[in-house]
């Protein structure tokens, strides 16, 4: 082990407000004390007299979501209480990611009242001769594109003239899965997915290539019944899929795709506050439930709208 100071020069980032700069998607990244998106807040204009932090350096939460640390790829803006650690020798993209990796787990030595600050620098780190061989053999992920699915620009959002629709009148009754979320899962990818009560992947918790249970048809959505911090979490599921005993399985009336289905996911995963682990989301609240969409002119839920609208959305090329 060695302290951070060894590896990396500890400066303190910008500190700007972003409730002073103006956004813009095809600025600058400004990086804040969130564990979320990289640490990246949005993407602002640049400032002609303020230099940004240079890229290929980790930046970290020294307060807020304290020892979120991440590693930007290009120059960045910061908010207050964040450092950026600047490597003085040479590492690979692999080995800062460990580095962020290590750095985060010190996060349990700090809290609300006591900061990352003075003692961030003597922090102690893996030595780099020490740094397991899966880093350097890993494969990191392709990067998103940015792109939309169509040409078209934004579709603007008017909740207006949306009106309320039961899921009863939207959806076939709930279906339980049959299989316990104890099961181990195989992790061959070429097996059907399992789906559980997660927020993670997908809610995929794994994957098998033979089971008696039932198969659920692709395109359907699925609602966390249970799950401390998960209970109400929908996913949509593109493929054929199992499902574990402790989500409910909402197969349409309707002609569904993925664009759709994520559309009403995002508006499912409203409700989720009116839940928790002590209360529990059942098929009977499930099917009691409603949404409210965008409707064309007769009245009926307009899907080609909110296909579109997903669509065109930064990123959507992706889905």
């Amino acid at each position: 082990m060695t302290s951070v100071a060894k590896y990396f020069d500890v400066v303190y980032g910008c500190n700007l407000e972003l409730t002073h700069l103006n956004i813009d998607q095809t600025g600058i990244n400004f990086v804040g004390r969130t564990s979320r998106n990289n640490g990246v807040a949005a993407r602002v204009k640049p400032l002609p007299d303020i230099e940004p932090n240079p890229a290929n350096t980790i930046s970290v939460a020294g307060g807020g979501s304290v020892m979120a640390s991440f590693l930007q790829k290009e120059p960045y803006y910061s908010g207050r209480d964040l450092f950026y650690l600047k490597p003085r020798i040479k590492l690979s993209d692999k080995q800062l990611l460990y580095y962020c990796m290590c750095l985060k787990e010190n996060a349990y030595r700090f809290s609300y009242g006591r900061q990352a600050n003075k003692t961030l620098r003597e922090l102690n780190i893996p030595a780099v001769d020490s740094i397991p061989a899966w880093v350097e053999a890993s494969v990191l992920p392709e990067l998103p594109k940015a792109d939309k699915t169509t040409n078209k620009t934004a579709v603007v959002l008017d909740t207006q003239k949306w009106l309320w629709f039961s899921y009863s009148d939207l959806f076939y009754p709930p279906e339980r899965g049959d299989i316990s979320d104890t099961l181990i899962a195989e992790t061959d990818k070429n097996g059907t997915p399992l789906v559980s009560a997660a927020t993670k992947n997908n809610g995929v918790i794994g994957y098998l290539e033979k089971h008696d249970g039932k198969i659920f048809h692709a395109n359907s959505i699925t609602i966390a019944n249970t799950g401390q911090g998960s209970v109400g979490y929908p996913t949509f599921q593109g493929k054929h899929y199992f499902a574990t005993n402790n989500v409910s399985v909402l197969s349409p009336k309707f002609k569904c795709n993925k664009y759709i289905g994520l559309f009403l996911c995002v508006l499912i995963k409203q409700d989720r506050y009116k839940y928790s682990f002590g209360r529990v989301l059942n098929d009977t609240r499930v099917n009691s439930s409603s949404v409210k969409l965008p409707t064309d002119n007769a009245g009926n839920p307009d899907w080609q709208f909110m296909e579109d609208y997903i669509k065109s959305l930064p990123y959507s090329s992706n889905l």
